[in-house]
C-alpha cells in the first residue's frame, strides 16, 4: 500500500494494522485521530466492519457496543483536551454518514477561543478552506494530543 493509500481503505488498513491514524482498538471499532486538526483533538470512531453503513444495520448488542465506544472516545477526548489544550469547552458527538459509506462517529472538541460567529454552529459550517490548509493537516505536531487521547482511553479501560 502506498503512502497515504490507507485513506482509501481506512477500516481495512486498520484491521491490517496499517492505518497510522489509529490510536486504540475499542470494543466496537477503532479510535482514530482526525485528518484535520483545526479543533485540536478531533477524533473519529470507525466501525470494524466495512460492510456496515448505518448504526441500524447492527444487532442491538452491536449498536450498544458502538455507542459505548463512541462515549468512551468522547470522554477520552474531553479529558485529553482539558489536560493538553487550552480553552476547552465541550465535545460534540455526531454520527452522520453522508460522505463516507461506512459507520463512523465524529468527536469534535469545542473551544472558548473559536470565532464568535462559529462557536455555536456545527463544525461543518467552518470555512471550506480550513479543511484543506496544511497547517491544520494531521502531523507530528499533533502527537502530544494524540498520545494524551490514547492515555485517557487506556485509563477509561473497557
Amino acid at each position: 500500500m502506498t503512502v497515504g493509500a490507507w485513506r482509501d481503505d481506512r477500516i481495512g488498513s486498520a484491521l491490517r494494522g496499517a492505518n497510522p491514524a489509529v490510536m486504540r482498538r475499542l470494543e466496537a471499532g477503532f479510535a482514530v485521530i482526525g485528518d484535520v486538526q483545526f479543533l485540536p483533538g478531533y477524533s473519529v470512531l470507525l466501525t470494524d466492519d466495512p460492510a456496515v453503513q448505518r448504526l441500524s444495520e447492527l444487532p442491538r448488542s452491536g449498536r450498544l457496543a458502538f455507542l459505548d465506544s463512541m462515549d468512551r472516545l468522547g470522554e477520552a477526548v474531553e479529558r485529553a483536551c482539558r489536560r493538553v489544550g487550552s480553552g476547552f469547552r465541550r465535545v460534540n458527538l455526531e454520527i452522520l454518514g453522508n460522505a463516507d459509506g461506512f459507520l463512523h462517529a465524529h468527536v469534535w472538541p469545542r473551544y472558548d477561543w473559536e470565532p464568535a460567529e462559529l462557536v455555536r454552529l456545527p463544525v461543518w459550517l467552518y470555512p471550506r478552506e480550513m479543511w484543506g490548509e496544511e497547517r491544520y493537516a494531521l502531523g507530528a505536531r499533533h502527537e502530544p494530543m494524540r498520545e494524551a487521547i490514547g492515555e485517557e482511553l487506556d485509563r477509561l479501560g473497557g
